[in-house]
């Protein structure tokens, strides 16, 4: 009687076993620790458009999400580029989220290893082997980069850079921003241009000028993503971009290995029908992103400073 029972047991033990091998494998997806609104975490939980949509990738395949934060810094030996791909080849993630898909970036790497990034559970960096590179493949862009102004809420809007009459408008050095300020229709902002370096935040400034001075500045240009990327960061702070904004033709999205043939159909099926019916920039206002929609082609590469100057 106990071997029959001892039997049963094993017999329990095996089909539970069996039960478990059948779940399907975690979809994870590698995001950047550190980028909100796109990948930041809330209260110890992760948030974001790039959570959002890696979450409806692995709806859409019936697995399980497993986010995986990693972070990134300059490297003599390594770029971003490297990492990513890096990450991917090693099977830390099937995906990376908020890659700049631009012309150049895919088909064969243009060396032959790297390191992997900083993430949960890796080696200390010099302990870490380098990886045989693969080609990667991008998904459908979800999101368009740009160049937008910044105002205190409730100025008068901008439509265009005509509408600033007299106002002065803050960017820093060494900028985009600050270049097509200077250069935009052969100078005509120039004399209401205030630059700052590379130490001063313009919008920093804008939401609350010195006590006792006068504001340098009424509106601020720069990235669409660093003012998301500022609002998270200072909550409640009244000011808001305006209705003018310059995309740069530069898309982000997912990026998988050029031989995946599961994860990424599925990600450019999620992004596709929610940029179709809107999803996805309800998405974006939910997360505290400053919609512009996505270019064709998705993978691009970006108008050239005269083009940005001529808007």
């Amino acid at each position: 009687m106990a071997r029959r029972t001892s039997r049963a047991l094993a017999w329990v033990a095996a089909l539970a076993g069996g039960a478990a091998l059948a779940q399907p494998a975690p979809l994870a997806v590698c995001v950047a620790a550190d980028n909100p609104p796109l990948s930041h975490l809330v209260a110890g939980q992760p948030r974001g458009l790039d959570v959002r949509i890696a979450q409806a990738a692995a709806d859409a395949l019936g697995r399980p999400l497993k986010l995986v934060p990693f972070e990134t810094s300059y490297e003599k030996e390594s770029t971003l580029t490297h990492e990513v791909a890096a990450l991917l080849a090693a099977g830390v993630c099937d995906a990376v989220s908020g890659f700049p898909l631009v012309t150049g970036e895919f088909g064969p790497p243009t060396r032959p290893s790297a390191r992997t990034p900083d993430y949960p559970g890796a080696k200390r960096r010099r302990d870490r082997p380098y990886i045989p590179l693969q080609a990667m493949a991008p998904s459908r862009g979800y999101i368009g980069t740009a160049l937008g102004v910044v105002l205190p809420a409730g100025a008068p809007p901008l439509a265009s850079l005509n509408d600033l009459g007299s106002r002065k408008i803050g960017v820093v050095a060494g900028t985009l921003g600050g270049a097509v300020a200077m250069g935009w229709k052969f100078g005509t902002l120039r004399s209401r241009v205030v630059t700052l370096n590379q130490r001063e935040n313009p919008l920093d400034e804008l939401a609350a000028p010195p006590a006792g001075t006068a504001p340098r500045f009424d509106a601020v240009m720069a990235p669409l993503a660093l003012f998301d990327g500022w609002r998270v960061q200072h909550p409640g702070v009244r000011l808001e971009a305006a209705v003018w904004r310059r995309p740069l033709g530069m898309n982000l999205g997912f990026v998988t290995l050029a031989s995946d043939a599961t994860v990424r159909p599925a990600l450019d099926a999620v992004i596709s029908r929610a940029r179709d019916d809107g999803t996805l920039a309800r998405w974006a206002a939910e997360e505290g992103v400053t919609w512009t929609p996505p270019e064709l082609p998705d993978v691009g590469r970006g108008p050239s400073l005269l083009q940005l100057m001529n808007d």
